[in-house]
Order: C-alpha cells, then sequence, then structure tokens
C-alpha cells in the first residue's frame, strides 16, 4: 500500500501515533505545533506501524548521484535490518520509495518527508518520524537547501542521534554532499566550477559548511558527488587545500563519488565501492597545505595524491589504506588549471577542469 500525506487529518494521525512510538508529545494540528501546513509534505508505503527491525548495524552509504547501484541499496536495506526506511529530500514527492524498494527489495516501511522550510526541522511528528527510523537515506537536489532547513535544529540533532544508535545512513547527490564532516553548501545558489575554483581558491564561490552531521570515520572528510562526468576533480582539490588552510589541518581529506557509483562504508570503516558504469570512488589525501594559497591568487598545489577506489579495493578509513587501488595518480593545479599524472595502475579517466 502507497499513501500520500500532505499534512492531512490521515497524515497526522499516523504521525501522532508514531510520536507516541518515539516517547514524543505532539499537538493535535500542524497549527498548533506552530508549523506552517506547507512547511513539509509527507508520504509513507508499507506498514509504518509494524515491529522495528530486530538489529541494525552502523553503516554509511555514499552515493555520487544518477541511477540508484542495486547492490550498494541491498547492502544498506541489510544493515537498516530491513525495517523503516526514512527518506529526506528538499523537493520531488514520495516517488523514492518505489526506487527503493525496487532497487533494495523488501523492507518494512518507507517513508518520506519532503521539507519546504526550516519549520518543519522541528515539527515534532517529523523528529516522531526521524526516531522511528531504522535507516536514513538523504535524496539528491540543492544542498544549500538541507544547510539552510536542517543546520542547528532538532533534526539535525535527530540525525546525530540516530547514527550514534548503531543505524545506517545515506546520501546521494546533495544528500552525499552534506555527509562529511565538511561540506561543499552552494550557499551562493551557484554549482562552483572547478575552473572558477582553481582562479581564486579564497573566494567567495567556494561556500563551504562546517559543524553539521558528525558520522563516523568522516571527521576530516569533505565529500562531492557526479564526480568524473561534471569535472569536480579541481574543486575538490581547492576545498581540500582550503580546509587545510583555514583548519590548520592538513589532515583534511577529499572523497570524490563518480555517478551511478557507490562506497559502502561498514561499521569497521572498511569501505567497499559498486558501480553501474565502472566509475570509482576517488581519495584526495594531500597530508600537507598547498603551496600557495592566496585570495585572489590561482591555487599552487603541487604533485597532491589521488587513490582510485574501484570494485576490487578496500577502502580502510581508520587507517587512511586503500588496498588493491584501481590507480595511484597525482594532481597538480597551478595557473588556474590542474593536470593529472598516473603513478601506477590504469590510467585514470580523463580530467577536465
Amino acid at each position: 500500500m502507497r499513501t500520500l500525506f500532505r499534512n492531512s487529518p490521515l497524515a497526522l494521525a499516523t504521525l501522532a501515533a508514531l510520536a507516541l512510538v518515539a516517547s514524543a508529545v505532539a499537538p493535535a494540528s500542524a497549527a498548533d505545533a506552530g508549523t506552517p501546513a506547507t512547511s513539509y509534505d509527507y508520504y509513507s508505503a508499507g506498514d509504518v506501524q509494524a515491529g522495528h527491525a530486530t538489529t541494525t548495524t552502523p553503516g554509511l552509504l555514499l552515493m555520487g548521484g544518477g541511477d540508484w547501484v542495486a547492490p550498494a541499496f541491498r547492502w544498506f536495506a541489510e544493515q537498516a535490518g530491513r525495517g523503516h526506511i526514512v527518506i529526506l529530500r528538499a523537493y520531488g514527492e514520495g516517488e523514492l520509495a518505489q526506487d527503493f524498494t525496487d532497487t533494495a527489495g523488501a523492507v518494512l516501511s518507507v517513508e518520506t518527508i519532503v521539507f519546504h522550510s526550516r519549520e518543519a526541522a522541528s515539527d515534532p511528528r517529523v523528529l516522531a518520524v526521524v526516531r522511528h527510523a531504522d535507516g536514513i537515506f538523504l535524496g539528491g537536489g540543492d544542498q544549500s537547501n538541507y544547510v539552510h532547513y536542517w543546520q542547528g535544529t532538532p533534526l539535525n540533532a535527530a540525525l546525530d542521534a540516530h547514527v550514534r544508535a548503531g543505524k545506517p545512513i545515506g546520501g546521494t547527490s546533495a544528500g552525499l554532499a552534506i555527509l562529511g564532516a565538511y561540506s561543499y553548501g552552494a550557499l551562493d545558489g551557484d554549482s562552483l566550477q572547478s575552473a572558477k575554483a582553481l582562479r581564486d581558491p579564497l573566494g567567495p564561490g567556494v561556500t563551504l559548511v562546517r559543524d553539521f552531521l558528525h558520522l563516523p570515520y568522516l571527521q576530516d572528510v569533505i565529500t562531492d558527488s557526479h564526480f568524473m562526468i561534471r569535472g569536480r576533480l579541481g574543486r575538490l582539490v581547492v576545498f581540500v587545500a582550503r580546509l587545510a588552510h583555514e583548519e590548520h589541518n592538513p589532515a583534511i581529506m577529499g572523497l570524490g563519488i563518480d555517478e551511478q557509483a557507490a562506497l559502502c562504508i561498514d561499521a569497521q570503516g572498511l569501505g567497499r565501492e559498486y558501480s553501474n558504469t565502472g566509475g570509482y570512488a576517488w581519495l584526495l589525501r594531500p597530508q600537507r597545505q598547498a603551496d600557495v594559497i592566496e585570495a585572489g591568487e590561482p591555487l599552487l598545489f603541487k604533485d597532491v595524491p589521488i587513490t582510485g577506489i574501484g570494485p576490487d579495493s578496500v577502502l580502510d578509513l581508520k587507517h587512511h589504506t586503500v588496498t588493491r587501488p584501481a590507480f595511484r595518480s597525482v594532481v597538480t593545479a597551478s595557473d588556474g588549471a590542474f593536470a593529472v599524472s598516473t603513478v601506477d595502475g590504469a590510467a585514470p579517466p580523463a580530467a577536465t577542469p
């Protein structure tokens, strides 16, 4: 059964029941909660009142966008005990529920909340749904909406609590962008191009977000999606360089995920890559500051190591190693552009700024 509730009386009744499950006290109506009726839409499929999964296992699903990768989503559903899945997004409707079950297989229920404002992130019923989740997945779209709507709210705290409770979380595209300890927020309404970032790495278009989600093994990581198809290697070099400069932390790493590729990270911090199209995950780990990073000047960053993570690789985020890498390369940023050289393994796909 698939139902759509747009803050209707039926939605309020169902969500109130979930609030009781989560030991939350919910008012009788959205207006009583001080939340506009248009602040969110709620959709459900399956039996939301069924008992919880018997066991859940920590895990992170990092997806680079595009068509969903079936083995990765089946892994995620297993981590969630094939229980109650909650999808959070800021545009669209409830169609991702069908996408999830088509890709991952049967689960007890899939609930979707589509946010239209920051107020929804404090709504008791929204928080009850999130607390009820055995697994949470963040959809794509515009990550600036997630920053504006969620950062520093009760929902932000609930997402962190979900992870601390040993339950899996994942995201694709914009949902991936906010999973790292640092995020590219796209807060100026633009989608930053590599060439622009490389010309002015400290410029206003490099909008980096801190202190949002706090996930295990991603404490020093900034992620990026749609990686090679949108030419994002150059901007990820800039993100890492700027964060290392501003945070005085040379341990900061970049993790790019190709479109139609996914990285599944288990409770031990071990990551395996899956792809529909032969794509990769890309680990940038310079372990040092940029050679030159100044306002209004092109970035100079020589020989930044890149490790390609493919289907035969294992990424160990505890020890920052990659077993059986698909390739090892270096990238040098200078004069507003970058060049990639292969160190060993198969040559990486062509990269352009």
